[in-house]
């Protein structure tokens, strides 16, 4: 089942080190079939709030997620990113098609 790495980025301070990380990532996800979805961009809020910016990796499968982010490529340029931000970062699962709503309720 396709999964999916996504990060909340709430703050971010560009510098030199997130320039590198962002210079190496791309590299990091072609062993693991990652792919960007959603990169920062310009959001619009309709309920509540919304500080900064949200990030959405695809991958075949919740292990291709894990691999990639455990892999030592991702872990030499994690602490680039770390280290010049401020972010929320999940790993969840997508649905299979056709999906409706009402299906969760199946998994209570």
């Amino acid at each position: 089942m396709t999964a999916y790495a996504v990060a909340h980025m709430r703050q971010a301070r560009m510098g030199p080190q997130l320039v590198e990380y962002l210079q190496k990532i791309d590299a990091t996800l072609d062993p693991f079939g990652g792919r960007f979805l959603v990169h920062g961009g310009d959001v619009e809020v309709i309920e509540n709030k919304w500080p900064g910016h949200l990030i959405i990796i695809e991958f075949p499968d919740r292990q291709q997620v894990r691999r990639w982010y455990n892999s030592a490529a991702y872990q030499a340029i994690l602490t680039l990113r770390t280290d010049n931000s401020e972010s929320d970062v999940i790993f969840v699962d997508g649905v299979e098609h056709p999906h409706k709503a009402t299906d969760v309720l199946d998994q209570t």
